[in-house]
């Protein structure tokens, strides 16, 4: 994927990772446009950065195709970044947990494969065509507070290796980002001293989109804790880590 002269839509782009990453990639000198389900924050986020925006519920079929007809009849789309989702804690000992679980697969997983459907058909017509899944560290190790979305991330890497193979011939560059923890909104993780600053997670991230415009996966070196434990033979340990208490 070449970092520049590129037209970007990116779904979940009103916060955290999504639009400090809409904004490096505008830095750049690529057309953005975000998506996000309050019409509120898309319209400040154009006023202040520049960015234009549409809104879009992934959870919402309708809402992706309308985002779709808006989008492309507007801007000549050849990078999609999926970064719509949510993460919530869960207690699998309570039956209520269920909708916490199935809205999370809604969104996190079926929400990506969605939008990836809905675009995949008009990007297979553009030139030098991208389409950029985010998964997460957790998807290696889960965190078990978070059981279901570490589960959809788990998928979506899945899902993203099946698509790359599916797409092989099609000219279609598929990407997987995979983040640490980082400081975001995200389960509350702004000021938390275990996750990843920001800035330096999107200086990593940007720097290994640059230096290797051929990667299958944008792996930051805090992740690989991660990401490698199970081929490194640390699984249990890691797993053991990553949720102790206190």
């Amino acid at each position: 994927m070449r970092t520049t002269g590129n037209t970007i839509f990116l779904t979940g782009g009103t916060s955290g990772i999504g639009l400090e990453l809409a904004r490096r990639f505008r830095d750049l000198g690529n057309t953005v446009i975000i998506s996000g389900r309050r019409q509120d924050l898309l319209d400040r986020i154009a006023a202040e950065d520049g960015i234009a925006g549409v809104p879009l519920d992934v959870a919402d079929p309708a809402s992706i195709r309308a985002a779709f007809e808006q989008v492309t009849s507007r801007y000549d789309v050849n990078v999609l970044i999926t970064m719509a989702g949510i993460m919530q804690v869960e207690d699998l000992r309570d039956p209520a947990h269920l909708e916490t679980a199935e809205q999370t697969i809604d969104i996190n997983l079926l929400g990506t494969i969605r939008t990836i459907a809905v675009f995949t058909p008009y990007l297979l017509k553009q030139a030098d065509p991208v389409i950029v899944t985010v998964s997460s560290g957790l998807a290696s190790v889960p965190l078990t507070i978070t059981p279901t979305y570490s589960a959809t991330k788990a998928a979506i890497h899945s899902y993203t290796q099946s698509l790359r193979i599916q797409l092989a011939d099609t000219g279609i560059q598929v990407i997987e980002v995979v983040p640490p923890a980082v400081r975001t909104a995200l389960l509350n993780q702004e000021n938390d001293e275990r996750a990843m600053p920001l800035d330096e997670y999107l200086d990593e991230t940007m720097t290994l989109l640059r230096q290797h415009p051929d990667a299958d996966e944008i792996l930051v070196d805090r992740v690989r804790f991660l990401r490698d434990a199970e081929r490194e033979n640390r699984y249990a340990d890691v797993l053991g880590v990553l949720n102790s208490v206190g």
